[in-house]
């Protein structure tokens, strides 16, 4: 049986995804998510943490962040060219 409640305040959305502030601070403290110009990006080299869903951040995915009462809400952006 797999343990759901890492996963029960994480949103998901057709472009993205919404996670509480502190769980985007984990995101940013590992590493797991670093900013690339605007955007932000996972970086493979660095360890994911529990509450990430499969497929949630795939490698070279690029997002967008926007704040929202107090919650992180990223939108992925089109690729690059």
């Amino acid at each position: 049986m797999v343990d759901e409640s890492p996963f029960e305040d994480v949103l998901l959305f057709e472009d993205g995804f919404s996670v509480p502030d502190l769980k985007w601070r984990e995101l940013v403290f590992t590493g797991a998510l670093r900013q690339d110009g605007e955007a932000w990006v996972r970086d493979p080299a660095r360890p994911m943490t529990p509450f990430a869903r499969p497929g949630l951040l795939p490698e070279g995915a690029r997002f967008e962040l926007r704040r929202e009462a107090g919650r992180a809400r990223l939108r992925r952006l089109p690729p690059s060219s």
